[in-house]
């Protein structure tokens, strides 16, 4: 079973960028699909973003089309989030989730098929 750890986060301007990190552990991301989720106190979680094993078709959330970018290494170890653009309303304790997954070109959305979770990354971003 992979382990993931995010790194990455921080405190910025609005207008600034921060790119965050998800590093896999125990094996790499050949057989995960890869997501992006943040969470406000007293909201539920929103997938941000996420990536299938082959690396089509992202997800992105509407709000950050545009402005977020993800991709994952040559050697399926590390996906990040290119964070372009922050708004405060961006601010959020930013997850990264994996999901072992036998369809290759198919990430979800959904948080309920995420069994692997980091503890987090906090990106603050002040107006």
């Amino acid at each position: 079973q992979v382990q993931v750890e995010e790194s990455g986060g921080g405190l910025v301007q609005a207008g600034e960028s921060l790119r965050l990190s998800c590093t896999a552990s125990g094996e790499t991301f050949e057989e995960y699909g890869v997501a992006w989720f943040r969470q406000t106190p007293g909201k539920a979680r929103e997938a941000v973003s996420c990536i299938s094993r082959g690396g089509e078709n992202p997800y992105y959330l509407d709000f950050v089309k545009g402005r977020f970018t993800i991709s994952r290494d040559s050697a399926k170890t590390t996906v990040y989030l290119q964070m372009d653009a922050l708004e405060p309303e961006d601010t959020a304790m930013y997850y990264c989730a994996a999901a072992r997954l036998s369809i290759r070109s198919w990430c979800s959305a959904q948080e309920r098929h995420y069994n692997v979770w980091g503890q987090g990354t906090q990106v603050t971003v002040s107006s």
